[in-house]
């Protein structure tokens, strides 16, 4: 059962998320917005439960001291190192490490090996410093290796100052998408038939680009869902009939490669940092 918005505002209704903990455990995916770590603390004591964060997708953004950190509130709190802070593949569980009836560390430790760990990354895994130090002995260097870099590179005023980018992009992205009409906070109340899309500007950030390019990126996706609306009443409603029309009618195919075009010419003018010949 999932925390629930306000569907004036967008924002989380904290009081309603109580209620909902004390008789479900509820979670988040997509938050366009802070977090109030504190009340969910508050709410997680209230009904005595853990509190799980997951930051992979603002990692970055904690560690360059952008946004709040979770670590203060959480009891556990997981990341990966391959979104914002632009590392190679790794995922990372942290406990808190205060006393607590269950033994959190040693538990999350054999949950994740041998219980669950069977996923397409598993050389990837490491929960714990022992886990990690586990990883540097057992698995290449230059995996070991691009990890270091990427969390050295979190010291660096380098990379305070990309972070401080990705937030200006992030912001120049939602606007442009809300003067052309989109809503940043759906409050969909049906995962079945999403409307909705996610969006993330590290990867264009670190290509070297600034708010006025992600202007033009907000209406490049303008323009893509311009073209799939002005098909949409021909394209079917099952996933199966869009595939097959989308891959044979002419018309839609020379729209698509004509906004491909566009795209294409407009990033071609930023590098790609680590891949000199693309």
């Amino acid at each position: 059962m999932p925390y629930k918005v306000d569907p004036k505002t967008g924002y989380i209704d904290y009081d309603q998320l109580e209620n909902t903990a004390l008789l479900f455990r509820p979670g988040i995916s997509c938050y366009s917005r802070l977090l109030d770590y504190s009340r969910f603390r508050e709410i997680a004591d209230k009904c005595g439960a853990y509190l799980l964060a997951d930051m992979a997708h603002i990692s970055g953004l904690v560690a360059a001291n952008i946004i709040p950190s979770p670590f203060e509130y959480a009891d556990v709190v997981t990341t990966t190192t391959h979104k914002s802070l632009r590392g190679p593949r790794l995922k990372k569980i942290t406990p808190k490490g205060e006393k607590v009836m269950y033994d959190l560390e040693r538990k999350i430790d054999s949950a994740v090996f041998p219980g669950l760990q069977g996923g397409p990354h598993n050389h990837t895994i490491a929960v714990s410093v022992e886990a990690i130090v586990e990883t540097i002995l057992c698995y290449p260097l230059l995996f070991v290796l691009g990890i270091a870099v990427a969390l050295q590179q979190c010291l660096t005023e380098d990379f305070v100052k990309y972070s401080e980018q990705v937030l200006i992009n992030s912001q120049a992205l939602a606007n442009r998408l809300m003067e052309l009409g989109y809503t940043l906070v759906t409050g969909d109340q049906s995962a079945l038939r999403p409307s909705g899309i996610r969006l993330g500007t590290p990867a264009l950030t670190t290509r070297g680009m600034k708010e006025n390019d992600f202007v033009r990126v907000a209406d490049f996706i303008h323009e893509g869902v311009e073209i799939l609306m002005k098909y949409q009443s021909q394209a079917g409603k099952t996933m199966k009939d869009f595939i097959a029309f989308t891959s044979s009618n002419a018309q839609f195919m020379a729209d698509i490669d004509k906004l491909g075009e566009k795209v294409e010419q407009f990033t071609s003018q930023f590098d790609m940092p680590g891949n000199d010949d693309i």
